[in-house]
């Protein structure tokens, strides 16, 4: 259902992720010490290799399909993933996305959302698309949101975090009905002056 392609913006560009890209992106984790965040999963510097290496086996058993996240100087600033594809009925989720701390919150996000979801819902063909995040990342929530997903519902004691605590996950999907508003909205919030 989905092959590596790169997708490009003015802020943003994703690229098919390799190993090559650990040391750049060992880098950019460091930048607000973002594996720091109880409520997530995201990886240590001296681990990012092996991240990458795991999202590579997804990949290889057609679970995910991983990108790397370059500015627009070109350089490695996070990762963000397709993933839960399901082929049979058109759906794929947008996840394990982080960002370096001096691209949170900007158009850069906004962008690869929006790249993400046309890619999806323009050539992919898909009838949903999904987030999901931790009840407790209220940053990650109103991201979400803000790009126009709905709450679909809570699953409530849905996985173990690493530190033994049960995560209750919240579920936002944005339908192919709802596209075309949302691309209307996240073009908007794109071309608006930021002050």
């Amino acid at each position: 259902m989905l092959s590596p392609v790169t997708l490009a913006g003015t802020h943003a560009r994703l690229v098919p992720l390799e190993a090559s890209h650990a040391v750049a992106l060992a880098e950019a984790v460091r930048d607000g010490e973002l594996w720091r965040l109880w409520y997530t999963a995201i990886p240590k510097p001296e681990g990012m290799a092996a991240e990458i290496e795991r999202r590579l086996g997804l990949q290889r058993d057609g679970r995910m399909l991983p990108f790397a996240v370059l500015d627009a100087q070109g350089i490695p600033v996070g990762m963000t993933t397709y993933m839960n594809v399901d082929a049979v009925h058109k759906r794929v989720e947008i996840g394990s996305t982080w960002y370096a701390k001096r691209v949170q919150r900007s158009a850069l996000n906004t962008e690869c959302k929006l790249l993400l979801l046309t890619h999806a819902f323009e050539k992919v063909e898909c009838i949903a698309v999904e987030f999901r995040t931790h009840r407790f990342n209220e940053q990650s929530r109103k991201g979400i949101e803000r790009l126009g997903a709905q709450l679909d519902g809570i699953l409530r004691s849905h996985q173990r975090m690493a530190d033994g605590t049960l995560r209750d996950t919240c579920v936002y999907s944005i339908t192919r009905e709802e596209w075309p508003v949302v691309r209307t909205h996240l073009r908007w919030q794109l071309d608006r002056p930021r002050g």
